[in-house]
């Protein structure tokens, strides 16, 4: 480990492979639900849950760099978590990601 590196936990979601360019896959890991998202080849993982209702945001339509929750129609920065439309108005979990040896990593216990 390099000086400064703190000793981080990364757990492998999935590879990187299985999120194709424009879509989002549902994983399930240590008893959380992750929304991992492809973002013109930049991955991103947030809460699956929507945080207004029981929408599913990996089953969400990805407009650019947001999803739309199919439940309700509230739409979110896929990268930051911030809600950007109604009526979505709390902030989802992100986490940061890691790609380790193909496979997108994150530290359950970090996240934004």
């Amino acid at each position: 480990m390099r000086p400064g590196m703190k000793d981080v936990k990364r757990v492998p979601l999935c590879g990187v492979s299985d999120v194709a360019p424009g879509c989002a896959l549902r994983v399930e890991s240590g008893g959380c639900v992750y929304a991992v998202f492809n973002v013109e080849g930049a991955i991103h993982v947030t809460q699956d849950e929507c945080t207004h209702g029981p929408g599913s945001l990996s089953e969400g339509y990805i407009l650019d760099d947001e999803v739309e929750c199919p439940f309700h129609q509230g739409r979110f920065h896929i990268a930051s978590g911030r809600p950007t439309f109604a009526p979505a108005t709390e902030p989802l979990k992100v986490w940061k990601t890691s790609v380790i040896d193909g496979k997108v990593c994150i530290d359950p216990a970090e996240h934004e």
